[in-house]
């Protein structure tokens, strides 16, 4: 494992269960805040879908930290606040 930290955004959608996109913006943490930012406003308006940034040492550490994004057991848990999912 390298020592870097490197910068990961996911895109889930909760309604199909699927990761829509994963990019890998190394040490360039301008960019991915950036990018971050450009995909929360494209999907503001589509509460399931969940953008998230994460950073890690690798990509294979990221499939083990948030392995539910990649096998499809994220599930949304229906509570009386989210009654619009």
């Amino acid at each position: 494992m390298s020592s870097a930290m490197n910068h990961y955004l996911l895109v889930f959608d909760h309604s199909s269960g699927k990761l829509v996109s994963h990019r890998d913006f190394g040490s360039d943490q301008r960019l991915a805040l950036s990018e971050y930012a450009v995909n929360e406003a494209y999907y503001h308006d589509k509460p399931e879908i969940e953008i998230v940034l994460i950073g890690s040492d690798s990509m294979e550490t990221v499939k083990i930290t948030h392995a539910n994004y990649f096998d499809g057991t994220v599930k949304i848990e229906r509570s009386r606040f989210l009654a619009d999912l």
